[in-house]
């Protein structure tokens, strides 16, 4: 990712190690020249993290990165260990052992050198109830050296019609609106959510999602804990899936669905005579009421599925495209739904 020196805009560039491109803003048109390191720098890189209460191992041996730019999701149920471990991240919780380096520094000797380019917003956020928008703001200011202007925080959080408003008499979406710039006023580099959508309805968990998304294009590494395996699919460049304390699975969403997902399937409503039509065909087909359920390996097949049940004159009425999705990826490895726990 790179960011524009005068429109500050943030956008991509791909290239190897040790290239030296001439690249253009997309928004400004300025010229620039980007070098490409020859070792990425990683935002955050934990490597065999434990944490331990008496008999209960709630965080186990896990490892993992998080690449400088990306929206990072840590996918899990209730219980999974996800608020543990973000939480000695972020040095609130002392790890039983492992390491954790925030760009490239040991949190345990260093944690000062990295606090201010952090932000974070802990799960069930909550501030001051009889605080205005924009005074809440100016108060979680007085905490850092750098800062944020609070007027630029609340047209980046779209908050300026609201902005004289008491927290209290906030919406649901519009208070984790608030908790988001909370956790930007010092400017961070990285932005840690825990769980920001918890309890919100669709509509404010689609403006949360607009603001995490936004946050990328400026070149912010987001964090994200969630146990909504749509939210992962829909924001994140790379997901790991935490289960009772251990990564299970980890990869960008397209490569969890190729190795663990069923692939692409077909239901096909219509004629009795769909089964033995496709089965004799060659594809894997099983019975449902009132049609089949076909797996195909890739959107192409799909034409030869009509193709055969025109020729063979197999009427049918509807289709439906059904792609795996990361709940079924869940219930792949661990025989439980992700959304039950």
């Amino acid at each position: 990712m790179v960011r524009c020196p005068s429109c500050r805009e943030v956008f991509k560039v791909k290239g190897l190690p040790g290239d030296v491109k001439r690249v253009v803003c997309p928004s400004c048109y300025t010229i620039g020249k980007v070098v490409f390191d020859l070792k990425e720098e990683m935002a955050i890189e934990v490597r065999n993290l434990t944490k331990v209460y008496g008999d209960l191992v709630a965080v186990d041996n896990i490892s993992f990165s998080v690449r400088k730019g990306e929206v990072f999701a840590f996918l899990g149920p209730n219980g999974a260990g996800k608020t543990t471990t973000v939480e000695m991240i972020e040095s609130i919780r002392k790890p039983t052992g492992g390491v954790i380096k925030i760009f490239g520094r040991d949190i345990r000797s260093s944690f000062d050198e990295v606090k201010e380019r952090i932000g974070v917003l802990p799960q069930e956020f909550k501030s001051f109830e009889r605080l205005t928008v924009k005074e809440t703001l100016e108060y979680f200011s007085t905490f850092f050296s750098k800062t944020i202007s609070v007027d630029e925080l609340i047209e980046m959080m779209d908050l300026g019609e609201d902005k004289n408003k008491l927290y209290r008499d906030l919406s649901g979406g519009l208070k984790q609106r608030v908790g988001v710039a909370i956790a930007l006023v010092n400017d961070p580099d990285i932005v840690f959510l825990d769980e920001p959508t918890t309890g919100l309805d669709p509509k404010a968990r689609r403006e949360v999602w607009r603001v995490i998304l936004d946050l990328k294009r400026r070149g912010k590494t987001v964090f994200l804990t969630t146990h909504y395996m749509e939210e992962a699919e829909y924001l994140a460049d790379h997901v790991a899936i935490i289960h009772k304390g251990r990564i299970i699975a980890e990869g960008s969403v397209e490569e969890l669905l190729k190795r663990y997902g069923r692939g692409i399937t077909l239901r096909i409503n219509g004629s009795p005579l769909l089964y033995d039509a496709l089965v004799d065909s060659g594809f894997e087909v099983e019975e449902r009421n009132k049609g089949v359920t076909v797996k195909v390996k890739n959107q192409e097949s799909i034409p030869e599925i009509l193709s055969i049940l025109r020729k063979k004159d197999v009427e049918y009425e509807s289709i439906d495209i059904c792609r795996s999705n990361l709940e079924e990826v869940f219930l792949s490895l661990t025989g439980a739904r992700l959304s039950g726990g």
